[in-house]
């Protein structure tokens, strides 16, 4: 293991998460309010970024032991670190709070334990939707993308970040795949918030409401969210672009280089349209009374799958009363998420095709066993390897959700609390399906231990489950 190499590169993490507290910090003092608690978490890690980034390795290789390792101290560094405003500007009473919503901001979780959004100081507000928009695209790649990254394996920090069963370069070098990512990253969010704009919100409501959808992540400036505004042309606006950020990023490169046909030619993309629309329609024939009327029943239904099927979070209305074949359909699609190397959580639908194709093509074999079965995306075999990768990575899930769900009713909530709490974490959704931890409702009343658990959760599942595993494991630190 190269460790300076790797607080090295801990050290450029903190240094570019002190610039990046430098915006909200900013807006803080435009409202003239008290600087020092983002000044404080700034400082600190502007100064421990330093030091580490004073080391001078042997080598700047970095091979994939080293770039799992580096996600994942690198994600639990930031959220230490990001948790500090919320607990110093009085907004959360303990730390653990704070790093709960630290963490939940960063992961694009959206679950919240914040029960006064009115008091809360705007330059944190600012910070604490702003983290969302960070932690969609992950700051890793960021660095990569600001940052001259030394040895040619800098490939396995992003490929231990980026979400999806596979991970590939957009263009030769692995800096500048990070570059054209951030910049249609960049582009799709100003492009939303001009959108909003245009619907009659504040520029700051807009700003901080395009980086939460950007980030799928759903923490919002009105306590009510996106209902508060009381606008259905926000409530499409926002609704559209959660569908959009949940697409693999790279269709959008190709259709930018006008490779069209191969963008809509995507297999993973028809299903991801597919369950959304299918949804929506099985959806608004159930709630066509509780609505009066398909236009309002359709608004909703497409409105809460796009914020479940992206894990954005948002809400408009409280689903958890809606009938309890409504609220299955939306516990399946936290199981979904959205496309690989989209900004969403769960288990991404290129693995459930994976897996989908692969029992399929078991049945057919058995059926005829002198045939040849082959699984196949987009018209390509899919490696048995990948194949055993998505089998691995889905039993991991199912075990870590099953442990999750024991570990937070020990608080004594009921089963169906305590597996969407679950749920909502480890695929980074935000609302669970009970009134207490739903669109109305927050994550507040747990104890403390729990919110700690779930804090390890709402990461396993950002970071796809290995970075955060890696770290437990002995053998990780043997040389």
């Amino acid at each position: 293991m190269n460790t300076r190499m790797i607080l090295r590169t801990l050290g450029q993490i903190l240094q570019i998460f002190a610039a990046l507290l430098l915006l909200p910090l900013g807006v803080s003092l435009l409202h003239r309010e008290s600087p020092l608690p983002l000044l404080i978490p700034l400082s600190g890690a502007a100064l421990v970024g330093l030091l580490f980034s004073l080391l001078r390795p042997k080598t700047t290789a970095i091979f994939a032991r080293d770039g799992f390792v580096i996600v994942g101290l690198g994600w639990m560094l930031i959220s230490l670190f990001g948790a500090l405003p919320f607990y110093l500007s009085g907004a959360l009473p303990t730390y653990v709070d704070a790093l709960f919503e630290s963490v939940s901001g960063l992961t694009t979780t959206g679950a919240t334990v914040v029960t006064d959004l009115v008091g809360m100081p705007r330059g944190v507000m600012f910070w604490r939707l702003f983290s969302h928009w960070i932690g969609g695209m992950g700051v890793l790649v960021f660095l990569m993308a600001v940052l001259p990254m030394s040895g040619k394996h800098s490939m396995h920090i992003f490929r231990a970040e980026v979400p999806g069963p596979t991970k590939g370069k957009l263009v030769p070098r692995a800096r500048q795949t990070a570059r054209v990512l951030y910049m249609i990253y960049i582009a799709l969010t100003l492009l939303e918030a001009i959108f909003l704009l245009c619907g009659g919100m504040s520029f700051y409501d807009a700003i901080l409401h395009a980086f939460a959808t950007a980030g799928t992540g759903g923490f919002s400036t009105n306590p009510a969210s996106i209902a508060g505004f009381g606008s259905r042309y926000i409530e499409t606006v926002v609704a559209v672009f959660m569908m959009l950020f949940g697409v693999n990023f790279n269709l959008y490169f190709l259709l930018l280089i006008g490779s069209w046909k191969d963008a809509l030619k995507n297999e993973e993309l028809h299903w991801y349209l597919g369950l959304i629309f299918g949804a929506v329609l099985a959806l608004t024939m159930g709630l066509l009374k509780t609505y009066g009327g398909f236009a309002a029943a359709f608004h909703q239904a497409f409105f809460n799958v796009n914020a479940i099927m992206s894990t954005t979070g948002f809400g408009t209305v409280d689903f958890t009363v809606w009938p309890e074949y409504g609220k299955w359909i939306l516990v399946l699609l936290m199981f979904c998420g959205g496309c690989a190397g989209s900004t969403s959580g769960g288990m991404k639908l290129s693995r459930l095709m994976i897996l989908f194709k692969t029992v399929v093509s078991e049945l057919r074999q058995m059926v005829r066993p002198r045939s040849v079965q082959r699984v196949e995306m987009d018209g390509r075999r899919v490696e048995a390897g990948t194949i055993r990768a998505a089998a691995i990575f889905a039993v991991l899930y199912f075990a870590l959700l099953l442990l999750f769900s024991f570990l937070v009713s020990l608080d004594g909530v009921d089963l169906a609390t305590s597996f969407t709490a679950a749920l909502s974490c480890l695929s980074n959704v935000g609302p669970g399906m009970t009134a207490a931890i739903g669109p109305a409702g927050s994550f507040a009343f747990f104890s403390l231990r729990t919110k700690l658990f779930m804090s390890l959760a709402m990461l396993l599942g950002r970071l796809e489950l290995y970075p955060i595993l890696v770290l437990f494991s002995p053998r990780t630190w043997k040389n």
